[in-house]
């Protein structure tokens, strides 16, 4: 136990005082901030033009000359001129853009030319006014009121989500718990891979310069392995306090001094349940890196360079990429479907489904019981799996190690 001590004391020191952590210790948080900043203002417009367009209109069915309104950075432009001689102005102005509207728009679709593919935002006003313009006809030749038609559609009905609680009613904030439940799964998705490759570099590099031989003729295998993976482990613990400790500074700061849009949005995120999500979000990060750095130091024990990982890398780190994907275009969506349950149950997908979730606060003790239970099973699995591989790999070198190489290391007896 000494051994696993001195083995873990020298690979956090060892981290823990290099420049690097502390650089990113401290600028993480304030890059997050910045970026959020930046985001924030780039999107602010998104929804416009910003480049000035010019949009000629040949309308063939008489249907919409006049009708279509100028925008922001879009003027419309009705002409009579032949279509051919039209183009031919395309060639000297990317600002110019041709629309063709068939005598039978119906049948016939229309044509919008450009020199350049135009942007999405400017086809799509285009489209979304022909639409307006052509069901206003559409109505209007079956006698319908437009005006109280266009009334009605005025009117907006919004939906207040609430949670029933024993303690009563309160705001679901189901937009705060889908951002929160994406940013864990995000964080927790980007965290075992950075820590686990730093135990998969550290072997690589031990293994290449032959200390691990000398290493070895101290402690056994397995000790080494298992100190070096908690040592990582504890640098990461670190910096994730550090960052929770400089956010709650900054948040400090920000409900002192920011406008009310900030305010509104940090007030916003306290009604998360948050010593919950993060007591959840230690759990699955501590037990899911355990899960696949095993799993990396291995692979790292049976190659002499990082170049020669990527056949290994690729099946171990799949179940995760698939679920990171999964998880911020689908399961956040459906935090309870029958996909969210399974995929938060198994050990190599449960720490990114099963952090969408939590946010939501609708996982039941059962579900989330089990799964844990199941990530201890699975890195004690996973460990004893690694432990084996890794102690015949360490000591071989000149050789390519292929998955039929590592079963064989695998069954061979002490």
């Amino acid at each position: 136990m000494n051994k696993i001590l001195l083995i873990i004391q020298r690979e956090y020191v060892t981290r823990v005082r290099k420049r690097a952590f502390l650089i990113m210790m401290f600028t993480v948080p304030l890059l997050i901030a910045g970026m959020t900043a930046l985001i924030a203002y780039v999107a602010k417009d998104s929804n416009q033009i910003t480049k000035p367009q010019v949009v000629k209109v040949i309308d063939e069915s008489h249907l919409f000359v006049g009708k279509l309104k100028n925008e922001k950075n879009i003027q419309f432009i009705p002409t009579n001129e032949p279509i051919e001689k039209a183009k031919k102005e395309l060639k000297d102005n990317e600002d110019l853009s041709i629309l063709l509207i068939s005598r039978d728009y119906n049948t016939q679709p229309v044509q919008f030319f450009s020199k350049k593919k135009p942007s999405f935002m400017l086809t799509e006003e285009v489209e979304s006014q022909m639409n307006e313009i052509a069901s206003t006809n559409t109505m209007l030749a079956n006698h319908i009121d437009t005006a109280l038609l266009n009334k009605a559609k005025k009117s907006r009905v919004e939906v207040s989500a609430l949670e029933v609680t024993d303690a009563g009613t309160k705001d679901a904030n189901v937009g705060a718990s889908m951002g929160v439940g994406i940013a864990c799964a995000i964080l927790i998705y980007m965290s075992l891979f950075i820590y686990g490759a730093q135990v998969m570099r550290g072997v690589i590099e031990e293994k290449t310069s032959r200390i691990i031989e000398v290493i070895i003729s101290s402690v056994k295998p397995f000790q080494l392995m298992l100190g070096k993976i908690i040592g990582v482990g504890l640098v990461g613990l670190t910096q994730f306090g550090a960052w929770i400790i400089l956010s709650v500074i900054a948040t400090r700061v920000l409900g002192n001094n920011a406008t009310g849009g900030i305010m509104g949005a940090l007030q916003t995120l306290q009604t998360i349940p948050a010593g919950y999500v993060l007591g959840c979000f230690l759990f699955y990060f501590i037990s899911g890196y355990l899960l696949y750095s095993a799993l990396f130091a291995a692979v790292g024990s049976a190659v002499d360079s990082e170049t020669e990982t990527q056949q290994f890398m690729f099946p171990i780190t799949l179940p995760l990429l698939f679920t990171y994907l999964l998880s911020v275009t689908v399961l956040f969506r459906a935090p309870d479907s029958p996909l969210a349950v399974w995929l938060s149950m198994i050990p190599f997908t449960a720490p990114v489904a099963m952090m969408v979730r939590v946010p939501f606060g609708g996982v039941p003790d059962w579900q989330l019981a089990i799964s844990m239970f199941m990530m201890v099973v699975g890195f004690l699995f996973t460990t004893y799996v690694a432990a084996r591989i890794y102690r015949v790999g360490v000591l071989m070198y000149g050789k390519k190690a292929s998955f039929k190489e590592l079963a064989k290391w695998f069954f061979y007896k002490e």
